[in-house]
């Protein structure tokens, strides 16, 4: 499927519109010989002949002809545009919707910059080229073809002698279009990681600022810009190229109309009337080669911008989320059956190497570990965001892609290590999970995470509204509210991801006592690097390199004396003798 059958699919619908458009556009065509031939009509017959009587009448209908043709042309202009927009409208829509339904691992190798990049400065292209190109080509076929004909039905001689030119400006078209379309692919991509770039640098502007790197990122914009600036000098190269080329070979008609057709009055095969006329057809046949250039420059920026939004609407989901109406609660039965997991774009690596557990509904799972020894990913393959490359993952005794994916993940709250809050109300970042959720519902889940104090303190309450990512709260604050949200959804499996690193030891042990009298019927799992974090879970796994090195309670593995022993001696300050 080329470009055009693809946009035609988003086209099919409006096709009763385009056609009225596409008559209009044939009308218009049309009634532009009319004033040319009446122009030619009043110099032979007003003023060389002196029928004066036919002057009004010629002028009326050139003045209504015009105003015709301003009133068509307008209209099927807006009906262009408003298709256009439907388009773009729906593409958006589409485009979307599909980065819903993506898996993680299209956002771990696709650039922030180039998605905005095709949501817009693409999308944008699209629009253009159905709103603008689309009937600026058709009419500029029609004009040249019917400028062809009314000349050869004036003077075929002269019409041949400029007919004669136009083999140029089409291989010349043909030499810009071959150039122009690796050039606008690459100011693509250009323009793409100059929007990821000022992406990451307005989302770590306090980073920065903390660095005093300030002058390093406006140096390494300018680079940025600069290389999207020479891009765009290469276009511009390409059309300096070419167009003068093709605005002298077009200007030449009316230098061959003038010089010719004057021999020809002058030696009485035409009249100066006839000259006037063909003269006015002159720009319908100058105008399409003088367009010609822009049109090709403005078809490659759509084929580039289609290749962008196609490649993104066809990617496949590793993991495909189906609409699911079926509501099925789950127990929370986990268990890892010799689950080892590698990423696609490094299978020699082993994130997870044969782990092997079992975890009771109602029961809380602890994990420890060093940073990179596999602890989120482990907890990324409960919630299927990730599949296990070997060995099964099983909810309830059910392989977990046997699940369909939102219903699984119905059952399933997740604090996320990296604590992500909408920039909207505390109210509505807490109930994101259950709009419909009442506000005591929601103060109490608050209370349990120890965020309503802070909240209440707030200008507006549970109504103050949070910056973009949370911006204005304190990583605490952040990690409270991220868990109350987490605990509103009432899930049947809850996952900590390492929820209360950024409060403090009396905070922590205080949520942790608020959690027992709210988790007893969920499984939980813990992920943290405090021993006093997951000290009273039911199992605890000691992981190193993506390895179960050590699996049991507390006691147990206090008792087997090995790493688990040593992390804990270290945390709480104690020698051998001193642990029981």
């Amino acid at each position: 499927m080329n470009n055009f059958q693809w946009i035609w699919q988003y086209l099919r619908s409006y096709k009763f519109r385009i056609v009225i458009a596409l008559i209009f556009v044939v009308v218009n065509s049309l009634l532009i010989i009319i004033n040319p031939i009446l122009t030619g009509e009043l110099v032979d017959r007003v003023i060389n002949k002196g029928q004066t009587d036919l002057l009004i009448p010629f002028l009326a209908i050139m003045i209504g002809v015009q105003f015709i043709r301003t009133v068509i042309r307008y209209s099927y202009q807006i009906m262009f545009e408003r298709v256009s927009q439907n388009v773009l409208f729906r593409l958006r829509q589409d485009m979307y919707h599909k980065l819903q339904t993506l898996d993680f691992d299209f956002f771990n190798h696709t650039r922030v910059g180039d998605i905005m990049a095709r949501m817009t400065g693409d999308t944008d292209a699209i629009r253009h080229f159905i709103s603008w190109v689309s009937y600026n080509g058709i009419e500029s076929i029609l004009w040249f073809i019917t400028a062809v004909v009314m000349m050869g039905l004036i003077n075929v001689r002269l019409m041949l002698a400029l007919i004669v030119i136009t083999p140029l400006i089409y291989i010349l078209t043909m030499k810009m279009s071959k150039e122009a379309h690796p050039v606008f692919y690459e100011i693509r991509e250009s323009f793409s990681r100059l929007n990821s770039m000022v992406e990451e640098n307005i989302g770590g502007n306090r980073v920065v600022k903390a660095f005093a790197r300030e002058q390093f990122e406006i140096e390494k914009f300018t680079s940025y810009n600069e290389d999207y600036k020479e891009k765009n000098m290469a276009s511009a190269q390409v059309s300096g190229k070419f167009l003068p080329w093709l605005d002298l070979l077009a200007g030449s008609l009316t230098l061959t109309t003038l010089g010719l057709g004057g021999l020809f009055v002058v030696n009485g095969s035409m009249t100066l009337g006839e000259l006037i006329t063909f003269n006015g057809f002159l720009w319908m046949l100058n105008q399409p080669m003088r367009m010609s250039g822009w049109l090709i420059n403005d078809v490659q920026r759509f084929f580039a911008s289609c290749v962008k939004i196609r490649q993104m609407l066809n990617t496949k989901a590793d993991i495909h989320v189906e609409l699911s109406e079926e509501a099925t609660k789950v127990k929370g039965f986990v268990e890892f059956q010799h689950v080892s997991f590698q990423f696609s774009d490094d299978p020699t690596t082993d994130i997870l190497t044969d782990v092997s557990f079992k975890i009771e509904p109602g029961q809380t799972l602890g994990i420890l570990g060093e940073t990179g020894s596999g602890k989120t990913t482990l907890v990324n393959l409960v919630a299927r965001f990730y599949d296990p490359t070997e060995g099964r993952v099983l909810i309830d005794g059910k392989d977990a892609k046997q699940y369909p994916v939102r219903q699984l993940r119905e059952n399933i709250s997740m604090v996320m290590q990296d604590v992500f809050l909408f920039s909207n109300t505390i109210e509505d970042n807490i109930a994101f999970g259950n709009p419909f959720m009442e506000p005591e519902y929601i103060q109490r889940v608050a209370m349990v995470a120890d965020a309503h104090s802070f909240i209440t303190k707030m200008p507006q309450g549970y109504e103050t509204i949070v910056g973009e990512r949370g911006v204005g709260l304190s990583g605490g604050q952040k990690q409270r509210i991220s868990l109350a949200r987490a605990l509103a959804k009432d899930p049947s499996i809850l996952i900590l991801d390492d929820t209360t690193s950024a409060v403090d030891m009396e905070t922590e042990s205080k949520i942790q006592k608020e959690l027992v009298h709210l988790t007893g019927e969920k499984t939980t799992f813990i992920i943290a690097h405090r021993i006093s974090s997951v000290r009273d879970a039911d199992v605890i796994l000691m992981m190193e390199k993506g390895r179960v090195i050590e699996q049991g309670s507390h006691e147990e593995l206090i008792k087997k004396k090995g790493f688990y022993y040593e992390v804990y001696q270290k945390q709480l300050g104690l020698t051998n003798g001193e642990v029981e």
